[in-house]
C-alpha cells in the first residue's frame, strides 16, 4: 500500500476539511517551521503542525482543539511552509466544521481585558476576521 492510498481510509471530516480549504493535507511533511514561526504558538494547545499531523491521522481531537480559533490567520506559516500548504485556510475549514458540529469554541468573552490589551494586534485583526465570517 502506497501512502497516498489512506487518502480513501480517512475520516469524512478530513476530506470535508480538503474539499473546503483546497489544501492537501498528506502534502505536510512536518518539518515544523509554521509552528517556529507562529506568533500565537504560545497560546495554543496544538501546534500548527501537530493540527496538521492530527488531522492527517484522522484524529478528531483536532475538532476540539483551540488552535484553531486562536490562529490569527497571519500567514507566517504560509509563507515558511516549504510545500505551500496554506494552513490558515485549514484552520478556517477546522472551524467551520466544529461550529457545525456544534463544538465548542473561543468566545470574546473568554478573552479578558488584560490579555487582549497585550494579544498581538494580527491577533486582534484575525479575531475579527472570524467574527465578521
Amino acid at each position: 500500500m502506497h501512502l497516498l492510498d489512506l487518502g480513501s481510509r480517512q475520516a469524512p471530516w478530513v476530506s470535508e476539511i480538503e474539499t473546503l480549504s483546497e489544501q492537501k493535507l498528506l502534502a505536510c511533511y512536518q518539518c515544523g517551521r509554521c509552528s517556529a514561526g507562529c506568533p500565537m504558538v504560545n497560546e495554543m494547545d496544538l501546534l500548527p503542525n501537530q493540527v496538521i499531523r492530527l488531522a492527517q491521522l484522522g484524529m478528531a481531537l483536532v475538532l476540539e482543539s483551540q488552535a484553531a480559533w486562536v490562529c490569527a490567520s497571519c500567514l507566517t506559516c504560509h509563507a515558511r511552509c516549504p510545500k505551500g500548504i496554506d494552513l490558515p485556510r485549514v484552520m478556517e475549514a477546522i472551524r467551520i466544521l466544529a461550529v457545525r458540529a456544534g463544538g465548542a469554541r473561543l468566545l470574546a468573552g473568554d478573552v479578558s481585558s488584560r490579555d487582549l490589551s497585550q494579544a498581538p494586534p494580527m491577533a486582534v485583526i484575525g479575531a475579527l476576521r472570524k467574527a465578521g465570517g
